[in-house]
């Protein structure tokens, strides 16, 4: 148990709390409970991810600051730019029932953005995401008013990077910090091409968490993101138009 290697069973907490002397028994529930919570399967435990875990850890925290130099973050992404993400991979790495599938696990994460209580969700990007064109200009146009729009939500808030900035800590990477309130410590999520990292010593996390709050106060205010991302926006929409009017009907 104490290694990972099997869970605990009913007759351990009740052991457990023979030898401890627990004897509150709203407290002997409470651990009960999560026995039987954790013998049933997540729901992303039937989509054989291999980030499953990370998934678990979104899904359980109350605040994710998300820090993301090259890409719409998924929990902000629209299916449209979802999919293009999965046709710039390599041509063997995913089939099409696949990525179904993978876009079936993109909407079900973003609902931790509107349950009850919602996830708090923080997101400093650099501007270069606002202008890589993922998809096209009709689907880059349409992913920022998305993000426009769950801006104005009050559990959202996102912060752009201009390039005026110059160089910045966070040039090279992307992360996020998971915290979990007072239930758990919070953890760092690194990603990376060759996999993933998980950094939870005090140090670590405390050191990510400086260069968050820098990346916040070098970035443009809230107000200030949108209208940029707005402008941006327009000129994604005017290159559709512009690509659409260039375009010969066909007869």
């Amino acid at each position: 148990m104490e290694t990972g290697q099997r869970g605990a069973t009913l007759r351990d907490v009740r052991d457990l709390c023979r030898i401890y002397g627990l004897t509150d028994a709203a407290q002997i529930e409470r651990l009960t409970e999560l026995v039987r919570e954790a013998k049933q399967q997540a729901w992303w435990q039937s989509y054989d991810l291999d980030w499953a875990t990370y998934v678990g850890l979104e899904q359980a925290a109350e605040t994710l600051c998300y820090y993301q130099s090259t890409i719409v973050p998924g929990l902000l992404q629209t299916a449209d730019y979802a999919r293009s993400m999965h046709s710039g991979s390599l041509p063997d790495e995913f089939t099409p029932e696949r990525v179904d599938e993978l876009m079936e696990v993109r909407l079900r994460r973003q609902q931790v953005l509107t349950r009850d209580p919602p996830m708090q969700l923080r997101v400093v990007l650099d501007e270069a995401v606002l202008h890589r064109v993922v998809g096209g200009p009709a689907v880059m146009a349409a992913q920022l008013r998305h993000l426009r729009e769950m801006a104005n939500r009050p559990n959202v808030a996102l912060q752009v990077i201009p390039f005026s900035v110059g160089a910045h800590p966070a040039m090279e990477n992307m992360f996020n910090i998971i915290e979990f309130g007072t239930v758990a410590p919070r953890v760092v999520y690194v990603e990376g091409l060759m996999g993933w990292l998980f950094l939870e010593r005090e140090n670590d996390v405390a050191r990510y968490t400086r260069v968050f709050d820098y990346l916040c106060e070098v970035a443009l205010d809230p107000q200030e993101t949108i209208e940029l991302v707005s402008e941006v926006e327009t000129r994604h929409r005017n290159a559709r138009n512009s690509v659409s009017a260039d375009t010969p009907n066909q007869k």
